[in-house]
């Protein structure tokens, strides 16, 4: 079983990991993710287990944190990441500094004595650095030192210890302020990132006796009306019963054309009413409305990390231990081994332990991944977590399905081939005669091509032929035949098969061949220069998968510039042509409309659902649900993740680098403590700022 729980006011990587990994300790626990942006710890756990998890959580999160609260995630759990207390740190920092500088200015320009100026700067030391000593004592009562607190304590006391009092609290004045921006940063980030989903109403209008009252959306059950003004968010699915109006959905499909909605029409939580106010008739509790699944995926994509992710977590775990037992190693060796003086090389260890904290990483990586996710679902693309936005990188083959997903799935009459003196309307006539009675969607498109009103008493002697047509008399008792090949064979009729792609559908008439008629798919517009776009995201070879017959596969393939097809399939054979696809060294991507698609979905390397909103199963099995019915998302989806990664890369090379150089020059006592405070919290500023522009893709 799986369990979310919300940590509020978490925001110290090393503690983050060390929960994660004390809570995966626990033995009935199989999995175990924190993750800082969201502020969520998600478990899957034995549920044979009795003990109450809850206590256990919190037990061990407050062993890290005592001022996180933990409570655990329900459906209308409200999307927050709690507030940054600003003014108070501005003051607080404010009054450090200020008496840090009259420190210096009596030190410098006034007669007073040593201990008056060392007085004060200790005094401005424990404003800007008392919270941080005492976090520090307490982690140190409980075994843990490597975390930032105890390694900036340990790095000032130890310039106070060798005489560099200016230098000691203008360390800890930097690293406030630093702090202060990477909170604002972080902060910011989230809240950026958390107006994506606020897509669902807390509220609904319902429709009791005539009056409308306000009440929560969780306590609207199913079958009861609704009320929605214009300019207000449609709280839950259901039906539109009164009222016409346009809809805005750029929420949920990222399309910015809005969408027209009446009578009898389905409507989908989420979207904003434009127009006139519409009364719905609710079709899905609060917790399985659209918008709430659409919210529940974004956040619990974050608990799903990319192997990046992964990497940074694990980098963390023995970055901080090896660059501390080197500032032990370069503060003490030196003098006992060569005589060295003890305050310089205690002044170049402290200097290594400000840049022993890599939170630049811990917290940016995750960041940029959580920022690529909400920036797809702004464009209407649901990524599941960030292992599969890293794999849409690595996508070099996308195989389609074709009916539903490049064509429309709507069967229609393209040409009408009339023979042996018949009209073409004849033909249509007598085909759409033969065929009232049935529900097959090749009649329905016969019977909506002939257009007129076809009596009951048009046909008699009805009779359905499995795998060959119908068989019936009209009203002048002609016997009409429509079918296939083989039907015609049957009968003896004379005809010629055509050769041409689609279906085809051939007529006689008391026994002499009248024509056929040809019914296609029709092609999706906007698909040729959807795909052209799939390729220029990097994309190597486009494949096609059908159970239409070669003809037809070869024409739509033809069309669409599409580089290889397998056709025939029945619905069990697409897992195995799909393995058989060359994927040239990378990743392989399936996408289909959701429709009997779900074993290929899960086989393939990326699962890819389009225009699967309202379909449950569509969304369980795929790993990327396109909202929009277009395949044009995917090349969005695409460019997305490709930005991601090249924002990751980046800061990865941007963090490490920066520390290195900082490490080095510390250790040549080029680089002062507060120069390498920059290396610290100013690298994690830059590469936060650095993550965001994702959010702008």
């Amino acid at each position: 079983m799986e369990k979310i729980f919300v940590l509020k006011g978490l925001d110290c990587p090393h503690c983050s990991s060390k929960i994660e990994t004390a809570v995966g300790n626990l033995g009935f626990i199989s999995s175990s993710t924190v993750n800082l942006i969201s502020q969520t710890l998600t478990i899957t756990f034995d549920k044979s287990y009795n003990g109450d998890i809850n206590k256990e959580i919190e037990k061990i999160v407050h062993t890290y944190e005592p001022d996180v609260t933990v409570s655990e995630k329900s459906d209308h759990t409200t999307h927050t990441h709690g507030e940054h207390n600003g003014k108070s740190e501005i003051i607080s920092i404010s009054i450090g500094a200020a008496v840090y500088a009259a420190g210096l200015i009596i030190s410098h320009f006034t007669t007073a004595g040593q201990y008056v100026s060392l007085s004060i700067l200790i005094v401005s030391y424990l404003i800007l650095g008392g919270a941080v000593l005492w976090q520090a004592v307490k982690n140190i009562l409980k075994g843990r030192v490597f975390d930032e607190n105890f390694l900036m304590t340990i790095s000032t006391l130890g310039a106070f210890a060798i005489g560099e009092y200016p230098e000691a609290v203008a360390v800890m004045l930097f690293y406030r302020i630093g702090e202060f921006f990477e909170d604002s940063a972080v902060h910011r980030s989230r809240k950026s990132i958390s107006s994506l989903l606020d897509i669902r109403p807390d509220s609904a209008r319902v429709l009791q006796d005539g009056k409308t009252i306000e009440v929560n959306a969780e306590n609207v059950n199913v079958g009861e009306r609704i009320i929605v003004k214009p300019g207000e968010r449609i709280p839950l699915d259901g039906i539109v019963t009164d009222g016409e109006s346009m809809l805005d959905t750029v929420a949920l499909t990222g399309e910015s054309v809005p969408r027209s909605v009446k009578t009898g029409d389905t409507i989908l939580s989420g979207c904003i009413n434009q127009g006139g106010a519409l009364t719905i008739e609710v079709t899905k509790a609060f917790h399985d409305s659209t918008a709430s699944k659409i919210i529940d995926l974004v956040e619990n994509a974050a608990s799903k990390k990319a192997s990046a992710e992964n990497f940074i977590t694990t980098f963390a775990r023995y970055y901080t231990p090896v660059v501390v037992i080197l500032a032990l190693m370069l503060a003490v060796f030196p003098p006992l081994i060569f005589g060295s003086p003890w305050g310089e090389w205690i002044r170049r260890g402290c200097v290594f332990l400000v840049i022993s904290c890599p939170c630049a990483l811990v917290i940016s990586i995750p960041l940029t991944f959580f920022g690529g996710i909400g920036s797809a679902s702004r464009k209407g693309i649901l990524i599941k977590g960030g292992n599969y936005l890293e794999a849409l990188n690595k996508v070099s083959v996308v195989a389609f399905d074709k009916t539903g997903t490049l064509t429309k799935g709507v069967f229609k009459v393209t040409d009408i081939i009339p023979a042996n003196g018949f009209t073409q309307e004849e033909v249509l006539e007598f085909a759409a005669k033969a065929e009232m009675m049935s529900n097959h969607p090749i009649a329905r498109s016969i019977i909506t091509a002939y257009g007129n009103n076809i009596s009951d008493s048009a046909i008699t002697d009805f009779q359905e032929l499995a795998g060959q047509g119908i068989i019936a008399h009209d009203s002048n008792m002609v016997k009409i035949a429509v079918g296939n090949e083989r039907l015609m064979n049957s009968l003896n009729i004379n005809f010629s098969p055509i050769d041409t792609a689609g279906t085809k559908v051939y007529i006689s008439a008391d026994e002499k061949y009248a024509g056929a008629v040809i019914i296609s798919d029709e092609i999706k517009s906007g698909c040729k220069e959807a795909l052209q776009s799939i390729k220029k995201a990097g994309i190597r070879k486009t494949v096609m998968l059908t159970g239409d017959n070669k003809k037809i596969a070869d024409s739509v393939a033809s069309e669409l510039n599409i580089d290889e097809y397998s056709a025939e399939l029945l619905p069990d054979m697409k897992v195995n042509a799909l393995e058989n696809i060359d994927t040239l060294g990378g990743k392989l991507a399936f996408v289909g409309d959701g429709i009997n698609d779900a074993p290929v979905l899960s086989r393939a390397d990326v699962g890819i659902a389009m225009g699967a909103l309202g379909s449950d199963a569509a969304i369980e099995a795929a790993d990327v649900v396109l909202m929009k019915d277009d395949i044009s998302s995917l090349a969005d989806a695409l460019h997305i993740a490709k930005a991601t990664k090249h924002i990751v890369i980046q800061n990865i090379i941007f963090a490490l680098g920066v520390k290195s150089i900082f490490l080095v020059l510390g250790a040549f006592g080029i680089a002062s403590m507060w120069e390498a405070v920059f290396g610290d919290v100013g690298v994690m500023i830059i590469a936060v700022m650095n993550a965001m522009r994702i959010l702008k893709k």
